[in-house]
């Protein structure tokens, strides 16, 4: 990836809305060129282009990162994991957890049911929940520096 791809990433960062013609003032390119340009780094999966969005402002006041220990396919236990709606990450991991899910849930009662959700997916031997209490950081600008 040269300067330029990395440059039009980083105005969609600040921006994801901003106009290619916007961008193409910026890096130096015509408004079809950054246009193919984007095209390409979404086809190639470099990117993607998403609206992100306040849990609490959608009515899941609760958040919670699990933590679970597997059995078996451990690939296959984490595609089961991702199937479940409120489930809006799923990474494997090294170290003490196979696999992180962070969750998003209406409140307590509904935490308790994802959980036990989770505890139901075949290849789950253990979990532990981690309760959000307070969002001190959380960016999507890394990657192209």
């Amino acid at each position: 990836m040269d300067d330029v791809s990395k440059a039009i990433i980083e105005q969609l960062q600040e921006d994801g809305r901003r106009p290619y013609a916007t961008i193409g003032r910026a890096v130096g390119l015509s408004e079809a060129a950054v246009r193919q340009r984007v095209q390409r780094l979404l086809d190639a999966g470099v990117m993607q282009i998403v609206a992100v969005t306040d849990p609490l402002q959608l009515g899941f006041p609760r958040q919670a990162m699990v933590g679970v220990r597997t059995t078996g396919d451990l690939e296959q236990t984490a595609d089961l994991l991702a199937e479940i709606p409120e489930v809006d990450y799923v990474v494997i991991t090294a170290g003490s957890f196979d696999l992180l899910a962070e969750v998003v849930a209406k409140g307590d009662d509904h935490l308790l049911e994802i959980l036990k959700q989770i505890r139901a997916v075949p290849g789950v031997l253990t979990t532990e929940a981690f309760m959000y209490l307070k969002l001190r950081k959380q960016t999507y600008s890394w990657g192209t520096t």
